[in-house]
């Protein structure tokens, strides 16, 4: 299934550029990169060269679909969940 602006959240987020728009702690608002990991509860991004923990359900996030340079918004406690148990959610 190839990611779109419905179903990125069924998706596996690893590799995926990032950008945290909003967030309880402000200094990772700003905040780009790509994901290269991913727990229940917390993004870790590439970002400059350091690998940074992005906590999920205090932000709003933007991601770039890879087949395209669309952008989806996603509430982090809409990602909040195993990777793995968010994908056999959607099936």
């Amino acid at each position: 299934m190839k990611y779109s602006r419905s179903n990125l959240k069924c998706h596996e987020l690893i590799g995926l550029e990032v950008s945290v728009l909003e967030h309880s702690d402000k200094r990772l608002e700003g905040l780009s990169g790509v994901v290269v990991w991913e727990t229940r509860n917390m993004l870790f991004v590439e970002s400059s060269g350091r690998e940074i923990k992005v906590p999920k359900s205090y932000g709003r996030f933007s991601f770039k679909l890879p087949s395209s340079d669309s952008l989806v918004i996603v509430r982090g406690e809409e990602i909040l969940n195993n990777p793995e148990e968010r994908v056999k959610m959607c099936w």
